[in-house]
């Protein structure tokens, strides 16, 4: 029978019979481990290595990153690098110094995470008969015997814990594969819509509009894997039903206009460039420019790129989700404008309201309110209508992208 007068798993609060299965259940894993009879097991486990796999797989656990810190710093005191869960794995440290590697967290809240550790399985109390945590040592100066926390569980528990990160760490590359999936599908769903209403093709546009409405939003980064596929089916249905209502609309004569079009340009190699200049159109070849007649539309005003006094990492901060639209992440304000082009299409803004507001405010102060409206996507009911709203306040000068970026933060 097992002694367990010196180091009770329960102290002064009351015996729960999970804690004291669990403990039962512990020291026959010892006892087994002690015999060679563990099979695979071994019980022992690389300190670190168990606590990076722990942070990753703590969902399964139901920790919070708070009480993998107090871990982190429990398992500090113990001397060896590997933690051996043959025998009880005893760290005690004062409240004070336990305080102080967990860059000073209060008492009460390194109660409250203990107690979450407990309650997980991860640690047990050994309590002395005061309560106080210290160890008592021989005459040759070795822990003969010791209160505090037992580690010995954690140790015992490697091998569910690094199963448990890799299954985290696959779940998280499926989210991030569907994320990426349901990007596109809005994005391309939206653009191939945006073309059909521009060219004015037949079709039942809006109700696609309307269905497209219904499935976007925010893409949440930590969605279940279920909800985000049910989400990308939807999509990828929609998908096929949008670009099949438009291939229908095309005649035969723009379907085959395509193919011989790119053929010429292919087979063509003195083929002349059109240009604006000055309202007239340009003909660039092998001479001299030649004007031509007045171009049929005026040349576009040039959209001014101001500065708007806030750092690329701080609007990041404020903004993530902006990254998931651009191709290769977001290293320059290029690449927010770029990916911001997508997301004012997927958010069913259009095109007069995006130039208005690329015209009001600038191109990279528009670019970054459309990353705000992103992260509010929920809550904003008609995008394109706050949008113009914000527009006016711009054109009024009443308007600043500071606050609304606060307010993210």
């Amino acid at each position: 029978m097992p002694e367990r007068l010196a180091t009770t798993p329960f102290g002064g609060a009351p015996l729960r019979a999970k804690i004291f299965a669990r403990m039962t259940h512990v020291e026959r894993q010892q006892e087994s481990l002690r015999r060679g009879e563990g099979g695979n097991a071994t019980g022992t486990a690389d300190k670190w290595q168990l606590i990076r796999a722990l942070t990753e797989a703590r969902g399964a656990y139901r920790l919070s990153d708070r009480s993998i810190a107090v871990l982190e710093a429990l398992v500090s005191f113990h001397p060896e690098r590997q933690l051996d869960g043959k025998a009880p794995l005893i760290v005690f440290p004062s409240n004070a110094e336990l305080s102080l590697r967990c860059r000073g967290m209060s008492p009460a809240t390194l109660r409250r995470h203990i107690a979450a550790l407990v309650e997980a399985g991860l640690i047990f109390r050994r309590d002395s008969a005061n309560g106080k945590r210290f160890c008592q040592r021989d005459d040759r100066g070795q822990v003969e015997n010791a209160f505090g926390f037992d580690l010995a569980p954690l140790a015992l528990a490697a091998d569910r814990i690094f199963a448990e990160a890799e299954t985290a760490r696959e779940t998280a590359r499926q989210v991030a594969r569907l994320r990426a999936e349901i990007s596109l599908h809005l994005r391309d769903i939206a653009k191939t819509i945006e073309a059909a209403l521009t060219e004015a093709r037949t079709g039942d546009w809006q109700t696609f509009i309307e269905s497209l409405q219904a499935l976007s939003g925010r893409i949440a980064r930590n969605g279940e894997v279920a909800d985000l596929s049910v989400r990308a089916k939807a999509l990828l249905s929609l998908r096929i039903a949008v670009e099949t209502a438009y291939l229908d609309s095309l005649s035969s004569e723009e379907m085959s206009a395509s193919d011989s079009a790119f053929e010429r340009h292919i087979q063509n190699s003195n083929t002349d460039l059109h240009f604006e200049r000055n309202g007239q159109r340009v003909t660039e070849g092998a001479g001299p420019a030649v004007a031509n007649e007045p171009a049929a539309e005026a040349e576009l005003p040039k959209l001014e790129r101001k500065s708007v006094g806030i750092g690329l990492k701080t609007f990041l901060s404020a903004c993530p989700q902006i990254a998931d639209y651009a191709r290769d992440g977001v290293k320059s304000w290029r690449d927010v404008l770029a990916a911001a082009e997508v997301v004012r299409s997927m958010l069913g803004i259009s095109p007069s309201a995006w130039a208005a507001a690329q015209s009001a405010m600038g191109e990279v102060e528009a670019a970054i309110v459309i990353a705000a409206i992103l992260e509010r996507a929920e809550a904003i009911r008609s995008p394109g209508g706050y949008l113009r709203d914000l527009t006016g306040k711009a054109a009024k000068g009443r308007f600043s992208i500071h606050p609304m970026l606060k307010a993210l933060q």
